[in-house]
């Protein structure tokens, strides 16, 4: 068992300490935890609003306006939930010590990168490369 990891509350990771320390793994761990609670935060109130909003709506226009809205927040809880199950990945990739490193090179990813996107599982590089290849066999 790991022992816990005290952070500055303005603590954040800087290019001169050695890569994915426990300060690091600490802070990103924290940072993903955040995010993913804010995600299911936002959910619980999306499906008791979906709940508590099953109105009759007798104009056809209006109803039609309705279940399109409902789509989209539908929609777009789908797309939170394959979120949150790459933040429990990335969680997964902390315990294991894993996260940070690019899964194609095995090279760190960039500090800035894992600020910006904390799931990322690739380099810059690597993602751009896997973007490019992925364009030309879409244009096939």
């Amino acid at each position: 068992m790991k022992q816990e990891v005290i952070l500055p509350d303005d603590y954040r990771p800087a290019e001169d300490e050695p890569f994915m320390n426990e300060r690091q793994a600490e802070y990103f761990r924290r940072k993903l935890l955040n995010w993913k609670e804010e995600i299911l935060s936002d959910s619980r109130d999306t499906i008791e609003g979906l709940q508590g909003n099953t109105r009759n709506i007798p104009d056809v226009t209006d109803r039609a306006s309705e279940e399109t809205d409902r789509a989209l927040e539908l929609r777009t809880r789908d797309r939170q939930r394959k979120l949150v199950s790459k933040i429990e990945a990335a969680i997964r990739r902390i315990e294991q010590d894993d996260y940070g490193y690019c899964e194609v090179t095995g090279e760190p990813i960039s500090l800035k990168r894992l600020e910006a996107r904390p799931i990322a599982t690739m380099s810059l590089e690597a993602q751009e490369r896997h973007e490019r290849r992925e364009k030309v066999h879409r244009d096939e």
